[in-house]
């Protein structure tokens, strides 16, 4: 598959690098950015013309200065018209320059979008679990929306300034050659100086830049997400020392990034300001020789005033190349992520009639962190799988595994008798429902965030799984009901509601497989009670698998996987695990006597 958006027909995928890149997304919508271009040089042109219309003025009145009598005044008006509506007119080509160009920005970049969103969400879990929120963010909410803002105002400006040098020039040379010739000097100068301190070095320092950027915002995320906690021990910024450090390289970086330009970029500002300098000496050589010298005269002010109106085209050119090349090193973290493949799909994709689950001699690794060794097991259908173990021990990668979250390094794992990578990851995800262990509700109406399981279901069925999931109740006290959208209007949910809502998502769904990763873990006593007689009804026929720390939650459980360092050590119903003496019966002894704990008189008279 080609990671990038500009491929062709044909099936071309080399992607191009840097400014090459950039230019290619930005001629994506050709026809509009070519007509941007040309209207953008046709204003520029045109803006020239009341000066080339006031040098006519001036000059004539300067000719008929001795002789009133030879002044044409339907010629300075027609002169005066012609500025006028050349000032005008400059002013409409480039409103529809940046029309275009406008047009060509939104549409490039809601593509753009729309590709990385689907990109993003065809991609392995584990490229999301190794690359951080804030750097993905900071790829879709700036180097992207960058995109944009080059496309639909930098890409005109700098058609603009390229293309005004060369109508000045044009304009000088026309009028008096070596005038001309003096001016282009120190715009081979100008030229010269920027592409010093904008040369290979450019590059690198902007990379670095953004890599400061990315720390300081993913820090910066991570801050804000334990600002509790910060509070709550009366910690400081300081005392976040990624936070802190990242801020610190950041601000280091900017000041020495911004010395290595002193030198370069006061010399370039010394010679744009300075352009007369290189035209008062040829001014004052060709004086001698010119017999008129009025015409002369109003010759070289129109040259000294005209040479100065480069300065602004080169300073534009100066800010948009800076730009440039960070959308540049944008571009290139785009292309990046859209150069990750996703996981390969099955050229001739098997469907299945049943729904049991086998993993054979499984093994499986993050990156050279081993997660799983050798493991084997059988989920039936109609019948509830539970994974315990100690955190960390490959529960949750186990439950990862079965709706292809990753693919496995060695060994197979088959639903009803089909290898889950000869399915469409389509397929896989219908038939398998997974309630996370990190809650996730979208901020609109519960009614919807339940919908997410179904979108086609209909209101009552919405209601029967809230109410089957045990969450009816309060969702009635809500001001709106299920319409009520979360987090507006200062209404926001606990934990254990939060999670009942996701367990009605996924009881919608009705999904032949159901995998649950804690998903009980917020329910207090009642409720939880409540959710396991709600499972046993309305998971009749399916394939269950449930992950839990509560061991309470799974003694009713057909089979009891116990998982330990990555390998499954016991399996069985709780009962025989229990009475076996093993793993499970010692961490069943550590589990009812946390639950037998309480609090006595004496630890609360030692402590006072």
């Amino acid at each position: 598959m080609s990671s990038s958006i500009m491929a062709n027909s044909e099936g071309e995928n080399k992607v191009s690098n840097g400014m090459k890149r950039m230019w290619e997304i930005a001629f994506t919508k050709k026809a509009l950015v070519l007509a941007s271009c040309i209207l953008a040089i046709m204003s520029v042109a045109v803006s020239f013309v009341p000066f080339i219309a006031i040098y006519y003025i001036i000059s004539h009145l300067a000719v008929n200065m001795s002789n009133p009598n030879g002044l044409e005044g339907s010629y300075m008006i027609r002169l005066g018209w012609i500025a006028g509506g050349a000032a005008i007119g400059a002013i409409l080509l480039n409103f529809l320059a940046l029309m275009c160009s406008h047009l060509a920005a939104f549409k490039t970049l809601y593509h753009l979008k729309l590709k990385f969103a689907n990109h993003l969400a065809s991609l392995p879990m584990g490229f999301h679990t190794e690359n951080s929120t804030g750097k993905i963010r900071k790829v879709v909410d700036e180097n992207i929306e960058k995109i944009e803002g080059f496309i639909a105002h930098q890409l005109p400006d700098i058609v603009g300034s390229f293309a005004t040098p060369i109508v000045i020039l044009i304009i000088l040379f026309v009028f008096e050659w070596r005038l001309g010739l003096a001016t282009l000097v120190p715009i081979i100068v100008l030229y010269i100086l920027q592409s010093i301190y904008t040369g290979k070095n450019a590059m690198k320092f902007i990379k670095i830049y953004q890599d400061s950027l990315e720390d300081m915002n993913n820090a910066s995320v991570e801050y804000v997400r334990g600002i509790s906690v910060v509070k709550a021990f009366s910690q400081t910024i300081y005392s976040f020392r990624k936070f802190y450090d990242s801020i610190k390289t950041y601000g280091d970086f900017a000041l020495a990034y911004t010395k290595t330009f002193k030198n370069g970029f006061v010399m370039f500002l010394v010679v744009l300001n300075n352009i007369y300098i290189f035209l008062v000496p040829v001014i004052i050589w060709l004086s001698g020789g010119v017999t008129d010298y009025p015409q002369f005269a109003m010759s070289a002010l129109f040259y000294l005033i005209f040479s100065v109106s480069i300065t602004a085209p080169f300073l534009k050119l100066m800010y948009v190349s800076q730009k440039g090349k960070q959308i540049a090193d944008g571009i290139q973290r785009m292309d990046r992520v859209f150069s990750v493949e996703p996981l390969p799909e099955a050229e001739n994709p098997k469907t299945v009639d049943s729904f049991d689950i086998v993993f054979q001699n499984v093994s499986f690794s993050y990156g050279e962190s081993e997660a799983l060794s050798g493991v084997s097991f059988t989920a039936r259908q109609r019948e509830v799988t539970a994974l315990v173990g100690p955190s960390g021990s490959g529960k949750s990668t186990i439950a990862h595994l079965i709706p292809r979250f990753y693919d496995v390094n060695s060994g197979d794992i088959k639903i009803g008798g089909v290898d889950i990578r000869h399915m469409s990851s389509q397929y896989l995800m219908q038939i398998v429902s997974f309630v996370f262990q990190e809650i996730f509700l979208f901020q609109q109406s519960i009614l919807d965030n339940i919908k997410i399981g179904n979108k086609d279901a209909s209101r009552e069925e919405v209601i029967a799984a809230a109410k089957a999931a045990q969450c009816h109740e309060f969702i009635k006290r809500l001001p709106m009901g299920y319409d009520t959208v979360i987090g507006t209007n200062n209404i926001h949910l606990s934990g254990g509601e939060k999670q009942r809502i996701i367990i009605a998502r996924a009881i919608l769904k009705d999904a032949p497989i159901i995998v649950l990763d804690e998903a009980t873990a917020f329910a207090d006593p009642e409720n939880e009670h409540k959710i396991q007689l709600a499972f046993e009804q309305l998971m009749k026929n399916k394939t269950v698998i449930i992950i839990a720390h509560r061991l309470s939650t799974v003694r009713g459980a057909d089979k009891i996987l116990v998982i330990d360092e990555g390998r499954l050590v016991e399996e069985g119903k709780h009962d025989v695990l229990v009475g076996s003496g093993g793993r499970y019966s010692h961490m069943w002894q550590q589990y009812t006597a946390a639950m037998s704990w309480r609090i006595t008189e004496g630890q609360v008279a030692n402590n006072a």
